[in-house]
């Protein structure tokens, strides 16, 4: 048999040119987000941080020599829609890893598929139910509903508050910080007096709050919500003229909160992230190098404050990243293992230490109790 040296060096050239494209090839990055609808002031700053994000490190040569692609689609705060991205993003897109959902609802209704097709999935959502139990594939980069519960508590137990009424929004998020506030309340001396629910489309909330204003011996209020619905109830509690102080969830750890509620928001108590008061940080804390980064490419970029939720996504995407260099590619068994090996990542919620037991990696200590002061956030000592 006679070959040709022409065909063998053209066969050879077109290999290398295959594997070349091969190795050109972007990593997909997937996300589902709330960009519309109720929960839209928590989506909007996660797609802006990772556009943001994915823009920067394109422009600086990508991750091991390949650039990211960002695919995308907004759930309009529908679970069910996230699931039908979920799919999407899955079976034609053909994703490398999944970062986002916005909320917990959006997030439970994608974990089956991630779990089945076995994608690293690195959630935005604040429920503890994401990862406890613990599931294979799935991660989350924000605080705890139950670490919110235990934060808050730790601080009305100090001002010697310890009847209290339950205020929680129906959602997935809403539903599991209930859950998560009635299980750690005794542990911290608390007893829910007076326990109410409110839906994410209300416009009034009056009702559920004239009957906690009527609870004998209610002390202070907490409100476990998300989206706009946390800032009706705030608007809802001034105009009814209840006094009793009043605390919110990490749900609301956004400027948008404070412009929402207006000055209704003025002495509300919430636990949050060190994003929020990045400028207000002691030099030598470690956090500080990377919030007032965030906080300046963010405000640069977009001309509008920073949320920690933004933060989130910012911190979804870093973990992504660098789990996949340390993988040395895009091998999802590689890379999920990567992330679950984290130890000492620096974010925007504080030091990340992942375990085959702790698919977050963040302890009570990345939690500052913060109060709105003049429209500002305040660290309360």
């Amino acid at each position: 048999m006679k070959f040709s040296i022409k065909k063998i060096i053209s066969g050879t050239a077109m290999a290398m040119c295959a594997l070349g494209a091969l190795a050109a090839d972007p990593i997909k990055i997937g996300s589902v987000l709330s960009v519309t609808g109720p929960a839209a002031f928590l989506g909007d700053p996660e797609l802006k941080t990772l556009q943001m994000y994915v823009e920067d490190i394109n422009k600086k040569g990508g991750v091991l020599g390949r650039q990211l692609e960002l695919v995308h689609y907004d759930d309009g705060s529908d679970a069910g829609k996230a699931n039908g991205f979920a799919k999407r993003l899955i079976d034609d897109d053909k994703v490398d890893v999944i970062v986002g959902g916005t909320t917990t609802g959006a997030t439970m209704s994608m974990v089956p598929l991630v779990e089945k097709a076995q994608i690293p999935f690195i959630s935005l959502a604040g429920a503890v139910v994401i990862v406890e139990p613990v599931k294979k594939w799935v991660f989350k980069t924000p605080h705890t509903d139950r670490m919110a519960a235990e934060r808050v508590f730790d601080d009305m137990k100090k001002r010697g508050l310890t009847k209290v009424a339950l205020l929680s929004e129906t959602s997935g998020f809403g539903q599991s910080g209930k859950k998560e506030t009635e299980a750690v309340a005794g542990k911290y001396g608390i007893t829910l007096v007076a326990n109410e629910t409110y839906g994410p489309k209300d416009t009034d909330i009056s009702p559920q709050l004239t009957k906690i204003r009527n609870t004998a011996d209610v002390q202070a209020v907490f409100v476990f919500g998300l989206g706009q619905g946390p800032a009706i109830v705030t608007k809802n509690y001034k105009q009814l003229g209840i006094t009793l102080p009043l605390y919110q969830s990490h749900g609301v750890a956004s400027e948008e909160f404070i412009k929402l509620a207006g000055p209704a928001a003025e002495g509300v108590r919430l636990p949050a992230a060190s994003l929020l008061i990045a400028d207000k940080l002691a030099a030598n804390d470690p956090q500080k190098p990377v919030v007032v980064g965030y906080t300046k490419a963010f405000n640069d970029k977009w001309k509008t404050d920073v949320s920690t939720f933004g933060g989130h996504a910012y911190d979804g995407l870093m973990l992504a990243v660098d789990a996949i260099k340390r993988a040395g590619g895009t091998d999802k068994a590689k890379v999920r293992d990567a992330i679950e090996a984290t130890k000492g990542f620096i974010g925007t919620g504080g030091k990340v230490n992942m375990s085959a037991t702790d698919h977050m990696g963040l302890d009570l200590s990345a939690f500052n109790m913060l109060e709105i002061k003049n429209s500002d956030w305040a660290l309360v000592k």
